[in-house]
């Protein structure tokens, strides 16, 4: 049962309590998986004594090291959490329960956590407490910045972010395919941003082969925040010499595959690369079921980077969440690769996405959809 409340008094303070507990979390998003990103603040009489987000590898969770900094000054104080405490044992006690000894006297939350381990019942338990609960504020910010979390328990997939570069007549290369730089630096470096905050990158086999790319994050002092990268390839046609190959040791890659001799698994493995064999289809892995397999592993976030063949299959399994298409002012020649059938808001209108904004990136425009 929701307790949303209409606004206490010092409700325009919670909001903006909340939405700093929700930044101090996104700091560490494509970091923290198989956890979410959870943000914390302790405040006690408008000073904030506590500040805490889920570190990497999804440990310590973010109440906890809120609480350890406020010490003595948490007990009376309120906590702003962007996530539901758990309420359940893990790899650590109930963060419910941390709360609680910590005598903390009120907790404002954004979102309750749907994973069925907690679902309310830390909200309960720390009303048993005597604690007051507020929650759902900024909740809709909170589903966007647990969008990963939210899909992994309720989808058993990944969120899956879509993004294309594209010329102003609609293309995504030259025709071979060639590569060709399409948007200029500003976008270039959005694109580095989405890497470091998402838990892996995805491509299909056909991007590789035409393009070679390294899919780090480049931006400076930001090179170890690069994700997992993943590459969808039914029949294992990764170059071993290939820059993805290459520099698995450093930067994990893992191959879905489908149908693949052991030989070249090997191979590959030899590398430092991980092969994950799902099932065949018609046009490549059966990508429903990629994505269960990347789940299972604890990734939550995917940004896939692949070109026009890959966007069309996962928007035709529905399986797109978030679409970020960057358009460049310069067209490319008219005998290049399409990025779709129509221009792209028909088409992502047409498979359930939403324009959600738009914004300038350098000299390129940036359009970002999301499922309604």
């Amino acid at each position: 049962m929701s307790h949303a409340s209409e606004g206490p008094p010092g409700a325009d303070e919670d909001v903006r309590y909340m939405r700093a507990a929700l930044n101090l979390g996104e700091r560490e998003l494509g970091r923290t998986w198989p956890n979410p990103a959870v943000g914390a603040l302790v405040v006690r009489e408008g000073v904030v004594v506590g500040r805490g987000w889920t570190k990497q590898g999804g440990r310590p969770h973010a109440e906890r090291v809120a609480l350890a900094e406020a010490g003595e000054a948490a007990r009376g104080a309120t906590l702003y959490v962007s996530l539901e405490p758990c309420s359940h044992h893990g790899r650590t006690p109930p963060c419910a329960d941390a709360i609680i000894e910590a005598g903390i006297a009120r907790v404002v939350s954004a979102l309750e956590d749907p994973n069925p381990l907690v679902g309310g019942q830390g909200y309960a338990r720390m009303r048993n407490a005597g604690i007051e609960v507020r929650e759902n504020v900024l909740r809709a910010e909170a589903v966007r910045s647990h969008a990963g979390h939210l899909s992994l328990i309720l989808r058993k997939r990944p969120h899956v972010t879509l993004k294309l570069a594209i010329s102003s007549n609609g293309k995504t290369g030259m025709a071979g395919p060639r590569p060709a730089p399409v948007t200029g630096e500003a976008a270039r470096d959005i694109v580095h941003m989405m890497r470091a905050r998402s838990d892996a990158i995805a491509v299909g086999i056909g991007t590789v082969l035409a393009d070679d790319p390294l899919l780090t994050c480049r931006l400076p002092g930001m090179e170890d925040r690069s994700p997992l990268r993943v590459v969808f390839d039914s029949r294992l046609r990764l170059p071993p010499a290939s820059r993805l190959a290459a520099s698995a040791r450093s930067v994990p890659v893992w191959v879905v595959t489908g149908e693949a001799s052991r030989e070249e698994e090997g191979v590959l493995a030899s590398h430092g690369v991980e092969v994950i064999r799902a099932q065949a289809a018609q046009a490549g892995v059966d990508l429903p079921m990629a994505l269960r397999l990347l789940a299972s592993r604890g990734v939550t976030r995917l940004m896939v980077e692949g070109g026009p063949t890959l966007a069309a299959a996962l928007l035709k399994a529905d399986l797109v969440d978030e679409a970020v298409i960057f358009q460049s002012p310069v067209p490319l020649p008219d005998d290049g690769p399409d990025a779709f059938s129509a221009p792209h808001g028909q088409v992502l209108r047409a498979h359930g996405l939403n324009l959600r904004y738009t914004r300038h990136a350098g000299g390129d425009e940036m359009f970002v959809y999301e499922r309604g």
